[in-house]
């Protein structure tokens, strides 16, 4: 594996300065930009994990911290190995995070990030690929919308609420998005049922955007975080073969 380096990163927004995690080959050439969105549980030791084992495969990576308004990671403090069904609390100081980003703000913040890649040396010329999971896959999704010029690919897994009935539905945008789409679904996804999922599908079908969609048999909401307790191993490894096969075909 290539020998990757790390920094935290600042990117000023309409709305304040975002602290960001940048990665990238340790040799300071350009390579091709993935906008990495977080999780849920925010910006944390294993995020960066897998950012760098992502920048080793030759790619600059950058992952924001998408709570900047409520101020720099981590936003909230979580123990090494996070088990919501242990600490039910966890989630009475993540919830009020995840929901106070609108959709607005989440179109904002994308402008800024994709365009900081843009004009970093660090970062090829051309469109990024985007990824994200749990509710970074919604973020994701509406990157690929809003900037259809900036994101040639998008990767979504264990992402949930893609296609509500709500009038900002991620989904929605499928008619803008112009990147080919990948999506890594949960088996055991309350927030993702199939409902949503044929929705999803329906949507792109009909915009024509080229996408794939996989439901990883078995697997929890969450399976790629290791630190959780809902990990899984297998469908850790099935999402890195899907996300370099991504990868592969775009860049």
């Amino acid at each position: 594996m290539t020998e990757v380096q790390g920094t935290t990163v600042t990117i000023p927004t309409r709305d304040g300065d975002a602290d960001a995690y940048l990665t990238h080959p340790a040799d300071g050439r350009p390579y091709p930009g993935v906008l990495f969105y977080q999780d849920a549980y925010g910006l944390r030791p294993w995020l960066k994990g897998m950012a760098d084992r992502l920048a080793a495969q030759g790619y600059t990576v950058l992952v924001p911290n998408v709570f900047y308004r409520q101020g720099p990671a981590p936003v909230v403090e979580l123990p090494e190995f996070i088990d919501p069904g242990s600490d039910p609390t966890i989630w009475e100081r993540l919830g009020p995070l995840v929901h106070s980003l609108t959709p607005r703000q989440a179109e904002v913040d994308a402008e800024a990030f994709l365009g900081w890649l843009e004009e970093s040396p660090l970062v090829a010329a051309g469109p990024v690929a985007v990824t994200g999971y749990c509710m970074g896959a919604r973020l994701a999704l509406r990157a690929a919308a809003t900037h259809p010029e900036r994101v040639a690919a998008v990767a979504g897994f264990h992402g949930g609420n893609l296609a509500t009935e709500d009038p900002d539905s991620p989904h929605l945008g499928a008619r803008r998005i112009t990147a080919e789409v990948y999506f890594g679904h949960a088996d055991q996804d309350a927030s993702m049922p199939e409902e949503q999922m044929r929705r999803l599908d329906d949507a792109l079908t009909a915009a024509g955007v080229r996408h794939t969609s996989e439901v990883y048999e078995g697997a929890p909401h969450g399976y790629t975080q290791k630190d959780t307790s809902s990990y899984d191993a297998a469908a850790e490894e099935r999402h890195w073969e899907a996300l370099d096969s991504l990868l592969r075909r775009t860049f």
